[in-house]
């Protein structure tokens, strides 16, 4: 063999293969993955539950050189803590209910328990730390006491299926996008969102998403006015066929590490009214109608002042989520702490 071959063989790595860890099927987990997997080998961990499949985890780990896991909670556990004991690199994704602390909604890990030792142990194993917006940063820092050197702050990219802003003349209509548990009644805004309709009965309200506890869905439709529809779980062509249509996108939550739905309406021209709070402020820039609680008179009022705005208002919706957070932002960020980690 001669030098020049010696060389180039020595200095070859093989591609990295990422084990990819996530409990939820969701679009940005999903869009997270496509970017990796357009460089890297990624073999999916999907584990719902909290007991995992412990032998098969072994082996999956055996045949990955890198953990990448979503959110610090029962699901990542046994990852992080794998890759740990065997000194593998491991990124976790972090900022939500993970990093939360508010214990007047009943929300957030940090509240206590072994939800709060457990996710901590993680976030302070993991190789790095991601967050999805510079307020979740500040929120680690505050809650777990991680200084903010040792988190990468990469916003979500948010793809655009719309090209242009969809034209046409849009409805009197105020839509909100999430699921449905008890647990976000007060935390996503959804019990405020329903009653404020009762103050603006020439408006019509969606609530767009799936039910996943029975019990919720009765309630809120126990307490909704006739211009309130629920439309369950939607496929994708079909929410955005709402936000085409949609006046106003209404994100009344006491907390959000980002706030997704709330860009993608944006991206199709809905207005946006969001609560002053935590990151929705950072997502959403001076191209909304920011109200000061989630109540249903903020909120009515919030929607009437967004309804009376025209096209410009539209137009820098759209034009912000395309300025500040496009896919190929958020795939450099991503292959960047890879390649720092050995890719």
């Amino acid at each position: 063999m001669t030098r020049q071959r010696r060389r180039a063989a020595s200095d070859y790595k093989a591609p990295v293969r990422i084990l990819y860890v996530y409990s939820r099927k969701t679009s940005f987990i999903g869009i997270d993955r496509d970017l990796l997997a357009e460089r890297w080998a990624v073999r999916e961990w999907y584990q719902p539950g909290r007991i995992p499949n412990l032998p098969g985890l072994v082996r999956a780990l055996a045949r990955c050189d890198l953990v990448l896991a979503w959110f610090a909670s029962w699901h990542s556990v046994w990852p992080i803590a794998l890759a740990w004991l065997t000194r593998k690199p491991s990124v976790l994704i972090v900022g939500g209910f993970d990093t939360a602390n508010m214990p007047d909604i009943g929300y957030g890990h940090q509240q206590g328990g072994m939800r709060k030792h457990v996710s901590r142990w993680m976030m302070r194993r993991a190789t790095r730390l991601v967050t999805n917006s510079l307020y979740s940063r500040g929120e680690i820092e505050r809650n777990i006491g991680i200084p903010p050197e040792r988190v990468t702050v990469i916003h979500h990219g948010v793809p655009d299926p719309f090209e242009e802003l969809p034209s046409g003349e849009r409805e009197r209509l105020a839509l909100t996008v999430g699921y449905l548990l008890r647990s976000t009644f007060e935390h996503k805004g959804h019990r405020p969102f329903v009653d404020a309709a009762k103050l603006l009965p020439d408006v019509r309200f969606v609530f767009a998403g799936r039910w996943v506890e029975d019990d919720a869905i009765a309630a809120l439709r126990s307490r909704a006015g006739d211009n309130v529809t629920f439309t369950g779980w939607l496929s994708q062509d079909e929410l955005d066929s709402y936000f085409r249509r949609a006046s106003v996108y209404v994100q009344a939550s006491r907390h959000e590490g980002f706030g997704l739905a709330v860009a993608e309406a944006m991206l199709a021209g809905c207005v946006p009214v969001v609560t002053d709070a935590t990151a929705m402020p950072e997502v959403v820039g001076d191209a909304a109608v920011k109200i000061a609680s989630p109540s249903e008179a903020e909120i009515a009022s919030g929607i009437e002042r967004a309804l009376a705005m025209g096209d410009g208002a539209r137009r820098r919706a759209r034009e912000r989520i395309l300025r500040e957070f496009p896919v190929e932002r958020r795939r450099r960020g991503l292959w960047r702490v890879i390649e720092e980690l050995g890719g």
